[in-house]
């Protein structure tokens, strides 16, 4: 479902956390990767927060050039501290891409579906939950789905 700017905020102030904790990245990743798996999918899955890797894995059937993609959409979180999928929406309601307008080099910043902000309640963005291998769509809807499982607020 595609889902415009106000959408996108509205999910993301949804998506806060109490906490997060290096723990917190491990079973958020783990949580995701399960999730893949319930459904048939391959993905990679980065956790990252204050710029420290804390979870990263590969599914069989994923390469090199998904290590890339997770990168080059947690970049876009980090810039601008919002997800891909609502960066990407922004740039379209403007009657533009993310890769003509940024200025941003596109060979690190890619703001398509799969990125989401990692939000604490009352302190902000702290770093990204990230999912790259399938489409842009079905990368932010395993991103969200996984992050509400996690909060204990979807399926």
């Amino acid at each position: 479902m595609t889902m415009n700017t106000e959408q996108l905020l509205q999910l993301e102030e949804e998506l806060v956390f109490n906490q997060f904790t290096n723990e917190d990245a491990l079973q958020l990743g783990i949580e995701l990767i399960n999730y893949a798996k319930e459904n048939g999918k391959s993905v990679a899955v980065h956790v990252e927060k204050n710029h420290l890797p804390l979870f990263t894995h590969l599914m069989d059937g994923t390469s090199e050039e998904n290590i890339k993609w997770l990168y080059r959409k947690k970049n876009v979180v980090d810039h601008y501290n919002h997800s891909t999928q609502f960066i990407a929406a922004r740039f379209e309601e403007m009657g533009t891409t993310h890769n003509e307008s940024s200025l941003l080099p596109v060979n690190d910043y890619q703001a398509v579906g799969g990125s989401l902000p990692i939000n604490i309640k009352g302190v902000g963005n702290i770093g990204s939950v990230t999912v790259a291998g399938l489409t842009p769509q079905m990368d932010h809807d395993y991103c969200v789905a996984g992050v509400k499982r996690f909060l204990g607020t979807g399926e």
